[in-house]
C-alpha cells in the first residue's frame, strides 16, 4: 500500500511540475501576442490539470488546509468540489481541443472551413460556457460530501481517511448520474467522431503528398505533428476514462471503502493530467526551442563562472 501511495505522489508531483512549466509558457505566449488558437485551450487544460492534481489525489491541498487549521467539513467540500469541476473541465477542454484541431486542418471545401476565420472568438465563448457549466453541474458536491462521521456509517461511504460521500435521494442521484453520463458519453462520442475525421484528412493528405514527392523527402509539418499529438492524447484519455469509470462504478455498487482500490483509482485518474504535458512538451517545437535556449544559457553561465 505504501509503495502505491509513493507512486501516486511521484506521479502527481511530476504532473504538477510539467503542467506548471507549460502554463507559464502558454501564458507568456498569449500575453506576447504570438499565440495560436490552440494555445488558449492548452492553457486552460494545463491549469485544470494542475488544480486536479492538487485535489484529485487528496494530496497537497489537503495538507495546506490542515496546516491552516481549517475544519474537516469545509476541507472535504472544497477538495472534492474543485476536483470534480476540474475533472469535468478536463474532458470538456480535451473535446474542444479535438474539435478545434479538426476545424484547423479541414480543407477549404468542407463545411467546417467557415469557422476558421473566427475560431479564436468561438474558443473564448466555448471556454466561458464550459467553466460555467461544470461549476453548476458539480455543485451537488457541496451538499453531499463532508467530514467522515463514525456515528452513522450506513448513510455514508468513506472515500478518504477524513471525508465521506453521503447517501443521496434516488431522484437527485438519478438526475446527477443522467446529466454527467450524458455529458461524458456525448463528449467522448464527439472526440471519437472528430478523431476519425482527422485521421481521414491526414490519410488523404499523405496520399496526395506521395504523388508529388518521394517518400524520402516528406517532412512532418507542424500542423500534422500537432494533429498527431492531439490524436494520441484523445485516445489515451478515452482509455483512461473508461478504466476509471469501471473502478468507480464498482466502488459505488459495493458501497465500501477500500484503500487499495481507491489508490489505484487515483493512479488511473491522475495518469492523463500527468502524461498530457509530457507529450505536449516533446511534440511542440516552440517548447523544445525554449528548453534548448535555457540549456545553452545554463551551460554558458557554468562555463563562465566555473571554467
Amino acid at each position: 500500500m505504501s509503495s502505491l501511495t509513493n507512486i501516486l505522489y511521484f506521479q502527481a508531483g511530476l504532473g504538477i511540475l510539467a503542467n506548471t512549466f507549460l502554463l507559464c509558457f502558454y501564458t507568456f505566449t498569449i500575453l506576447g501576442h504570438r499565440s495560436k488558437p490552440m494555445d488558449l485551450i492548452s492553457c486552460q487544460l494545463t491549469f485544470a490539470h494542475i488544480s486536479f492534481l492538487l485535489t484529485g489525489g487528496d494530496n497537497w491541498l489537503a495538507v495546506i488546509l490542515e496546516s491552516l487549521n481549517i475544519e474537516n467539513d469545509f476541507k472535504c467540500k472544497a477538495i472534492f468540489y474543485i476536483s470534480r469541476v476540474m475533472r469535468g473541465l478536463s474532458i470538456c477542454i480535451t473535446c474542444l481541443l479535438s474539435v478545434s484541431q479538426a476545424v484547423t486542418i479541414s480543407p477549404h471545401t468542407s463545411l467546417l472551413a467557415k469557422f476558421k476565420h473566427k475560431l479564436k472568438t468561438y474558443i473564448i465563448y466555448a471556454v466561458f460556457y464550459i467553466w460555467f457549466f461544470n461549476f453548476l453541474v458539480s455543485s451537488h458536491m457541496l451538499f453531499y460530501v463532508g467530514a467522515f462521521n463514525n456515528v452513522s456509517e450506513t448513510n455514508q461511504m468513506r472515500v478518504t481517511k477524513s471525508c465521506s460521500l453521503f447517501l443521496m435521494n434516488y431522484i437527485i442521484s438519478g438526475l446527477i448520474f443522467t446529466v454527467t453520463t450524458f455529458r461524458d458519453v456525448f463528449l467522448v462520442g464527439v472526440m471519437l467522431i472528430t478523431n476519425a475525421y482527422i485521421v481521414i484528412i491526414l490519410f488523404r493528405h499523405q496520399r496526395h503528398c506521395k504523388h508529388l514527392h518521394s517518400i524520402r523527402h516528406l517532412r512532418v509539418s507542424p500542423e500534422k505533428r500537432a494533429t498527431q499529438t492531439i490524436l494520441l492524447l484523445v485516445v489515451f484519455f478515452v482509455v483512461m476514462y473508461w478504466v476509471e469509470i469501471i473502478i468507480s462504478s464498482t466502488s459505488l455498487l459495493l458501497w465500501m471503502y477500500d484503500p487499495v482500490i481507491l489508490t489505484v483509482q487515483k493512479l488511473v485518474v491522475t495518469a492523463y493530467p500527468t502524461i498530457t504535458p509530457l507529450v505536449q512538451i516533446s511534440s511542440d517545437k516552440r517548447v523544445i526551442n525554449v528548453l534548448k535556449n535555457l540549456q545553452s544559457k545554463h551551460t554558458h553561465i557554468y562555463i563562465k563562472y566555473y571554467v
